[in-house]
């Protein structure tokens, strides 16, 4: 599914809105090295990007560097990070709490980045009323119920994949249009919910691809990997 950011940012293209938060680690790793400004050239090295790409990218937002100096790194954090809504905290619910779950609840980093977990839901009884950090697990059946008293923004299932498509109704039906799915199956949701899957196994395996072909690149006895 494509869509185009119809705000500030319109006409920003999905694939371009997946390369901004790359884009704003570098410039904030930038900062942090005291430079005040950047080139295309130097922030594409830093983001695997090439620099026609980053110069496309940020003309989408209307953004034009300088001639002989590039980009001025804090401007670009500052309308990147607007963009993105970093400044804005966007509660989110987990459904299914099992070692993924559990582990996702625990992660700090979501917080941080303005993803605060406010809910945790499941359906077995085992874990429901039972304490993950500093939340109490809720049954699914109070799902609708727990998504409005906490304005829950974002869903991640972490469930069986056979109940994914069940809960992803549920969670639409209960006004969440922001979905991250880390089961193997595709949902199907309206064209108004932005579904993002995390597909670990898939990951893994490409991973594996390339670390096969890097020992047979090194052994002679592959064909080299292409920078």
């Amino acid at each position: 599914m494509s869509h185009q950011i119809e705000e500030a940012g319109a006409g920003i293209s999905s694939a371009t809105v997946s390369r901004l938060p790359a884009y704003l680690r570098a410039l904030v790793d930038l900062v942090s090295l005291e430079l005040s400004s950047v080139s295309s050239d130097r922030l594409a090295e830093h983001t695997g990007t090439n620099p026609a790409t980053v110069r496309r990218d940020l003309a989408s937002l209307g953004i034009v560097g300088t001639r002989g100096l590039g980009y001025d790194v804090r401007y670009l954090i500052h309308e990147i990070g607007l963009l993105l809504g970093v400044s804005e905290d966007w509660p989110v619910a987990i459904v299914g709490i099992g070692n993924l779950g559990r582990a996702l609840a625990n992660y700090s980093g979501l917080s941080a980045r303005g993803f605060p977990v406010r809910a945790l839901v499941d359906v077995d009884d085992d874990l429901v009323g039972t304490r993950v950090g500093e939340l109490i697990v809720e049954h699914l059946d109070r799902l609708e119920q727990v998504v409005r008293e906490h304005g829950i923004g974002v869903g991640i299932i972490a469930t069986p994949g056979n109940q994914a498509q069940a809960v992803a109704d549920r969670l639409v039906s209960a006004g969440v249009a922001s979905l991250l799915n880390f089961t193997e199956t595709a949902l199907v949701v309206p064209d108004s919910v932005e579904v993002r899957r995390v597909d670990l196994a898939t990951e893994l395996q490409i991973l594996s691809f390339y670390q096969r072909r890097t020992i047979a690149a090194r052994a002679g006895t592959g064909v080299p990997l292409v920078p």
